[in-house]
């Protein structure tokens, strides 16, 4: 599958989600929401609790399908694929970081960031190389081998990290990545994301709920009750973000 790296990395036409409840009412979580983010930028997403951030995450990766609107990866309509094909774009062009970092922990710092490759079918040493550099990256090399229990959090949030960018994707999602972090680790975490996103040119969209962390992006957005409300850019580069 081809997509165009000249189209806009995420789009968002009209987009709304609602869930059903158990009294069968509609809850509304997004609304009406249109934007785009440009390749190459990063943009952190802020809000309260239950404000539709981590839903908005789900639908733009295709894990999630809007009620109504469009999404669209670098200028592919996600609801035009099949499920399958769907599963495959995430897999080949988007990566992944989770508060809670879902690693697998009895198999090895190595076998955890080689997941992607094994589940593809593809020969996980073919990415012995990419794995070792990416370890190098983040410090953790040496642990190569070790079981990923014995890691602090923060080393575990760093293997999460080589996971998700070892297929090389375009475009990374993140959901409250240092949520689940003391203050020392996060910060760590925050600065490596952020320089391995910009080596590897890739867009990032992370969501926050540290203003700190969100003025470390390009653009800033906030949302709340469903829509972008706010937004700021916080650096003058071409190709801004239009929420």
């Amino acid at each position: 599958m081809s997509l165009s790296e000249q189209q806009p990395a995420l789009t968002f036409e009209h987009v709304s989600k609602l869930y059903e409840t158990a009294e069968s009412e509609a809850r509304s979580v997004l609304d009406d929401l249109s934007f785009r983010v440009e390749t190459g930028r990063t943009v952190a997403i802020v809000g309260r609790s239950g404000s539709g951030k981590s839903t908005l995450l789900n639908l733009a990766s295709g894990i999630d399908v809007p009620t109504t609107g469009e999404v669209s990866l670098f200028g592919q309509t996600l609801s035009a694929l099949s499920d399958e094909a769907r599963t495959l774009l995430r897999r080949d062009r988007v990566g992944l970081i989770f508060q809670f970092f879902h690693l697998i922990q009895h198999l090895s710092v190595r076998d955890n960031i080689a997941l992607p490759a094994m589940i593809s079918d593809e020969k996980p040493k073919a990415f012995d190389n990419r794995v070792d550099r990416l370890l190098d990256r983040v410090g953790l090399l040496d642990r190569a081998g070790d079981p990923v229990q014995k890691l602090s959090g923060g080393e575990m949030q760093r293997v999460a990290i080589c996971r998700a960018l070892l297929m090389d994707p375009k475009l990374l999602l993140a959901d409250e990545p240092t949520g689940n972090l003391d203050d020392e680790n996060g910060d760590r975490v925050m600065e490596l994301m952020l320089s391995l996103a910009r080596e590897e040119g890739m867009t990032l969209v992370y969501v926050t709920h540290s203003r700190e962390f969100a003025e470390l992006a390009d653009d800033v957005w906030e949302i709340h009750g469903g829509r972008i409300e706010h937004s700021v850019k916080r650096t003058a580069q071409s190709g801004t973000a239009k929420p």
